[in-house]
């Protein structure tokens, strides 16, 4: 586990009590059924809710099926969108809750992809430290994956680069999507960057507000994008996002270091 942190650090709030599995979905019908199943036995996890993103098969269908609460976009929005979606809802049921007269109890938000199957359970290490008040956000450390594929780097390269660049952070495993944060470290990153720019963005913000953030090696396994011209077309999309994501942070740095202080944020497609 490495963790890094900018100075200084703000005081942290009441640890969270509790984990809610958020878990972005699209045209997953195959997987998210054992993903639900398995990451409802992660200690701390009372509520897993699916944001089923615009799929053209029964993704939330089966979700719903193996136990989960369902929130359904009627077309594709985007990654992004879909984490929001889903930790927005998680928000709602809190304060509703929630005594009027006393502040909502918030979850810690574990984001999970859909295709991991029986290993969502290996998340679990995330949340330890968010749930121990260690940690304002962990980030999942893969190992190599058993599956054949990938691309060739430029894409993690890219994100590394960048979050080094502006933040500092030396990350390990960049687009890790695999994600445990507290409320105040949700709440920082707001609004998501569009698209697969979403974690770049989210490391770079989170660290710049001197939270504590700490990567966690997790057994975790996935579909491997592969090598055909659809996954090009996929890291072609990536590569876009997470540009687009560092040069709207570089220029809001730019301009924070320059004129006046800017509280402008870029605004999720």
């Amino acid at each position: 586990m490495s963790e890094q942190s900018n100075t200084p650090v703000p005081s942290p709030g009441a640890a969270p009590r509790a984990i809610a599995a958020v878990i972005p979905a699209m045209d997953e019908a195959d997987r998210i059924a054992a993903t639900v199943k398995s990451a409802k036995q992660i200690p701390g996890v009372d509520i897993i809710m699916v944001v089923d993103d615009g799929s053209s098969d029964d993704t939330g269908v089966r979700a719903r099926r193996a136990g989960a609460e369902v929130v359904t976009h009627r077309k594709n929005k985007g990654k992004a969108a879909a984490m929001m979606t889903g930790a927005f809802a998680i928000r709602n049921r809190e304060i509703s809750d929630s005594d009027p007269n006393q502040r909502p109890n918030h979850r810690a938000l574990l984001f999970i992809d859909g295709d991991l199957e029986d290993s969502a359970l290996n998340t679990a290490p995330l949340a330890a430290p968010v749930l121990a008040g260690e940690a304002d956000m962990t980030i999942a450390i893969l190992p190599a994956q058993k599956r054949k594929g990938g691309g060739f780097g430029f894409v993690v390269g890219l994100a590394k680069k960048g979050i080094a660049e502006l933040s500092g952070f030396d990350a390990t495993q960049p687009l890790s999507g695999m994600r445990c944060l507290s409320r105040e470290a949700f709440d920082t990153a707001l609004p998501f960057a569009a698209g697969w720019g979403v974690e770049t963005a989210m490391t770079i913000d989170v660290v710049n507000a001197g939270l504590r953030v700490e990567e966690v090696e997790c057994d975790l396994h996935h579909r491997v994008t592969g090598k055909d011209l659809n996954a090009q077309l996929h890291r072609a999309a990536q590569y876009r996002d997470v540009a687009r994501a560092i040069l709207v942070r570089r220029l809001r740095a730019k301009k924070q270091n320059g004129t006046s202080p800017s509280t402008e944020k870029e605004t999720t497609q």
